[in-house]
């Protein structure tokens, strides 16, 4: 029953809302309840009951008598009571959630503490380009429990990684779209999930989780620059296609590198020489904070198991999801030193 910003911050996965205040209504009803609680509540009741009738009228007439929704709002206050009375004298079995929104955030919060030491996870690491979130989706489809947070972060995690027209969520729905990922999870299966760094762009990763992924077991995805450069290509072809939105993307290195290498891979990107710069950005950018990055925070990548990928046919990456699901002794720790250790292929 919230308004729709409200809604649109965070909300609890697959909630349907149904405000009975409009953002202007809240507005408003609040700015005269500082004045006069009485009026406010007046003025309330009457929106509330307006905004009521229309759900009923255009979302619940086709509700059989068995129906049974949860109704919340921001604390379980009037706005979901009012919503839980009619619905009730209707004669559907409606329920408030007790405490509403706050209660529920502070229960997203709690296991958001708890839940990620409970799974034990296998990380997937590798250089920009190198094919991880492919792989990611192939253990998928081959049956696997995967994790893939750039998705739900809505973001590739790179200072190029903005999805085309589209905006990352709140850090509260990222919260809350990463919970109902755990949840769903048998703790007796291993996870899959990308190497990350504590932040997917604007968003943070639970501490909890980040600690246990960096202490988890990797495996090494490998690939020849070529097939880097490729991948890049398809991945970010909204960049391509946009050369003033890449070079805005650019100038957030300044600082970084010296004006005369920004301004080389500028004209790189003026004269359409893709891949050339994108070779360039990989092996001075990405590929020395990665290494860098990797070896500071997860413990046993060099203990990884590595897979080597030699192009972007569909096969390949089913191959190689199913070698890593078939890698001997599941990463069992043998004495500080996770087996089996990295084999180049």
């Amino acid at each position: 029953m919230r308004s729709p910003s409200e809604f649109a911050e965070d909300h609890i996965p697959g909630a349907i809302n149904c405000p009975v205040l409009s953002d202007a209504e809240r507005v408003r009803v609040g700015t005269l309840h500082l004045q006069s609680p009485f009026e406010a509540k007046k003025i309330g009741a009457a929106l509330i009951a307006r905004n009521i009738a229309r759900h009923i009228e255009t979302k619940w007439l086709d509700k059989p008598r068995t129906w049974h929704p949860l109704i919340y709002c921001w604390r379980g206050g009037q706005r979901s009571s009012a919503m839980t009375h009619i619905l009730r004298q209707i004669g559907f079995a409606a329920e408030r959630l007790d405490g509403g929104y706050k209660s529920y955030r502070h229960h997203v919060r709690e296991q958001l503490l708890a839940l990620p030491a409970k799974l034990s996870y296998r990380v997937l690491c590798g250089l920009a380009g190198s094919g991880k979130s492919r792989l990611l989706k192939a253990l998928q489809q081959a049956g696997a429990q995967v994790l893939d947070l750039e998705e739900i972060a809505r973001h590739r995690g790179s200072v190029l990684g903005d999805m085309p027209n589209e905006a990352q969520p709140s850090q509260k729905s990222f919260d809350s779209l990463l919970l109902a990922r755990l949840e769903a999870f048998d703790p007796a299966l291993p996870v899959y999930v990308e190497s990350e760094s504590k932040k997917i762009g604007t968003l943070r990763i639970p501490d909890t989780l980040i600690h246990a992924m960096w202490s988890s077991p990797c495996i090494r995805l490998e690939s020849p620059i070529a097939v880097r450069v490729a991948l890049l290509r398809e991945d970010y072809a909204h960049f391509l296609l946009a050369p003033d939105l890449l070079a805005a993307n650019l100038d957030r290195l300044q600082g970084m590198y010296a004006n005369e290498l920004l301004a080389h891979w500028h004209s790189l990107c003026k004269a359409h020489a893709w891949d050339e710069f994108i070779a360039e950005l990989l092996e001075q950018h990405y590929d020395p904070a990665y290494n860098k990055s990797i070896r500071r925070n997860y413990a046993n990548y060099d203990q990884a198991y590595c897979l080597t990928l030699n192009s972007l046919n569909e096969q390949d990456f089913k191959r190689l999801a199913e070698e890593a699901l078939a890698l001997p002794g599941n990463f069992v720790n043998n004495g500080g030193h996770f087996q089996p250790p990295c084999r180049m292929r």
